[in-house]
């Protein structure tokens, strides 16, 4: 009889945990994948700064920051999100266009916000919540799936704000919001027909757009993509040596700290877009599997959260969120390993920054929020 006890006791405590976090509307099993997702982003991003430690002591202060914004996003209510959806869309459009005139420009690219001293931002960040949770709004009023009337309006508030963040210019970022934008009209039921007529209409102003839309380095990484070697030592360097350094990493790696590509600086952006570059060169095709398993639990996990909640508006809003976590990730790892141009997007939840990981952990406290309250 005792040991039978002794065998109970760990399960009554696990019990005991999950019921609290329960309590505070937080899901154990996505906090327990995205914490570890965290942690071995740290660990390679101590490994890719080497003796830039100031880069790692601030990344484990913006985690920490994250953390909470998880865990207060998560206390809200859909009731809440639902009410302040227009009205937190409207104060990201003015946010968007104050970029445009007084905005902070770093590295050719004018993205931020800035009170001196005090908070630098990127308002591009709040769109990626933004957009899906207006979305959302406005379907869960109608009848599903849209209607053209519906579709209509529903692609203005995608374009409005893809195309402010595209001039910036941004167009990793503006994808990333168009695709969360997209994704509430597929959770929503919209007619393959419209993605078929958008892509042929897409196609058809293929030229126009290359020659109008695209900027000149833009146009010179797609030609890139398919043709690195042309240009070894200008456009096409970061996929040649991304890819080098991959491929040189093998099945288990060079070891932390070991990375010749990354530490030798052969490797652009290595702690940002590129980081996941320094997990194949480092921890090999063993870390960069866990690290591929890692995310598709934690996707897998935010649809069963997003299907099992409770209302039209939270499981729009959970599944969006979700599939942007997705195109973030997939959209990444295609660029860096040369199936996609250069559009930087950093590696969700791993990379150097500090709105991007805010603004990811806030979708989760979301998610969580969207299942875990039982009445609005």
């Amino acid at each position: 009889m005792s040991s039978d006890f002794q065998r109970q006791m760990p399960s009554a405590q696990n019990a005991n945990q999950s019921r609290w976090l329960y309590k505070v509307h937080l899901d154990p099993i996505l906090l327990a994948l995205v914490s570890v997702v965290l942690c071995f982003g740290l660990v390679v991003l101590f490994s890719a700064a080497g003796d830039q430690t100031s880069m790692f002591d601030a990344q484990c202060q913006r985690v920490l920051a994250a953390m909470a914004m998880l865990v207060v996003a998560a206390q809200l209510p859909p009731g809440v999100y639902l009410r302040w959806a227009p009205f937190v869309y409207l104060l990201g459009l003015i946010l968007l266009v104050l970029v445009l005139f007084v905005g902070v420009t770093v590295k050719g690219s004018q993205r931020w916000l800035e009170i001196p001293g005090v908070l630098r931002f990127q308002p591009s960040e709040l769109m990626k919540i933004a957009v899906p949770m207006a979305l959302a709004w406005y379907l869960q009023q109608r009848v599903l799936p849209p209607s053209p009337k519906h579709v209509f309006f529903s692609l203005l508030i995608i374009a409005l704000p893809a195309l402010a963040i595209a001039v910036q210019p941004d167009l990793g970022t503006a994808i990333l919001v168009a695709g969360a934008g997209f994704a509430v009209l597929m959770l929503a039921g919209l007619s393959w027909r419209y993605l078929i007529f958008a892509g042929a209409l897409i196609a058809a102003a293929a030229p126009l757009l290359w020659q109008f839309a695209l900027q000149g380095y833009q146009r010179q990484r797609i030609i890139t993509l398919f043709d690195p070697e042309s240009d070894p030592l200008g456009a096409g360097w970061n996929i040649i040596q991304s890819t080098t350094a991959i491929g040189s990493g093998g099945l288990f790696g060079k070891g932390l700290l070991q990375g010749t590509q990354s530490h030798l600086d052969f490797l652009p952006e290595a702690r940002t877009d590129f980081i996941i570059a320094v997990v194949g060169e480092e921890l090999g095709l063993v870390g960069v599997v866990f690290l591929l398993l890692m995310y598709l639990c934690i996707i897998a996990r935010g649809l069963v959260l997003a299907v099992s909640a409770q209302s039209t508006f939270a499981r729009l809003f959970a599944g969006a969120l979700t599939l942007t976590f997705f195109i973030y990730l997939f959209v990444n790892i295609a660029m860096v390993s040369g199936l996609l141009p250069v559009v930087g997007v950093p590696l969700p939840l791993v990379s150097y920054g500090g709105t991007s990981i805010i603004t990811l952990m806030a979708s989760f406290g979301i998610i969580m929020s969207m299942r875990t309250h039982k009445a609005w």
